[in-house]
């Protein structure tokens, strides 16, 4: 058993307060680059930020989106198969404390990694190695 049903109450309300936070945020939503389409020119310092708002104001939803999914999917997971709730869907190890930081997370660590393709702490950089 991967879970008491202590803590599987406790992700689930995790889980559906992240959810409910997400969908009263709603979307930001995207300022068009000029407030009149018939003005032609401008400051062009201006039009600059104004893309740099639309291109993090679209990044926030689709992380946003995507966080979402993922809690879904958790919920799911949860409602679904409770048994299994906390293991790596991969290898079926426990998720342990990253399933406390992230509780829709479905793969451990090392199985995170090697989806990723990048081996675990192998590109690690330290204070000394810049000596």
């Amino acid at each position: 058993m991967a879970e008491n049903a202590t803590s599987l109450g406790k992700f689930r309300a995790r889980l559906l307060a992240m959810r409910a936070e997400i969908l009263s945020q709603g979307d930001v939503s995207l300022e068009p680059s000029r407030a009149d389409p018939s003005q032609v020119g401008g400051d062009e310092d201006e039009q600059a930020l104004n893309e740099m708002n639309q291109v993090i104001a679209s990044r926030r939803n689709r992380v946003r989106t995507g966080d979402l999914g993922r809690i879904q999917l958790a919920l799911k997971r949860l409602d679904e198969n409770p048994h299994e709730f906390g293991l790596c869907s991969e290898c079926g190890e426990p998720l342990g404390r990253r399933l406390e930081l992230l509780p829709f997370v479905e793969l451990c660590v090392e199985c995170q990694h090697a989806q990723d393709g990048s081996p675990k702490g192998r590109n690690r950089r330290h204070l000394r190695d810049f000596r």
